[in-house]
């Protein structure tokens, strides 16, 4: 199976470019500085290579976090639409219902959510760490998931 390459985000693009141009214009600042100014000149470019640093590492950091965000909102972005007689085929609701009456049960919604991952291939321990399930349903669904294909 052929893997595709990442997209690239221009966001991050930009601001690697902007720091080689960064690079480049303090290589020549500091050659064309007189000799007399040149430790100024090199303290006012360690400056701004550590600004640039800064800028870097914040670029990467928040695009770090929002995807960490974006795999912890499965069950958020979940809604109605996504529960279709399609979808929902061969969801065990017999082996569920008397899990669903406890105190503690989940609700259908988030049950049907974790179907719907389960059946897209998400494994018992990644709907139990992202939808909060207990370790006993999320086996169950992804069991049956497995036995549906």
């Amino acid at each position: 199976m052929m893997r595709t390459l990442p997209h690239p985000n221009t966001g991050e693009g930009a601001v690697v470019l902007g720091v080689f141009l960064l690079i480049g214009l303090e290589l020549v600042a500091l050659a064309t500085a007189p000799r007399a100014d040149r430790p100024v000149v090199g303290g006012a470019l360690v400056v701004a290579a550590t600004a640039a640093f800064v800028l870097v590492a914040a670029v990467l950091h928040g695009h770090g976090k929002t995807r960490r965000q974006a795999t912890h909102r499965p069950a958020e972005a979940a809604n109605e639409t996504w529960f279709t007689a399609e979808t929902l085929q061969g969801f065990p609701m017999e082996a569920v219902r008397p899990r669903l009456l406890g105190p503690h049960a989940p609700d259908l919604t988030s049950m049907y959510t974790a179907w719907i991952f389960a059946a897209q291939g998400r494994d018992a321990v990644w709907l139990e760490h992202h939808l909060d399930l207990p370790a006993d349903l999320a086996h169950l669904l992804v069991d049956a998931a497995h036995e549906r294909h």
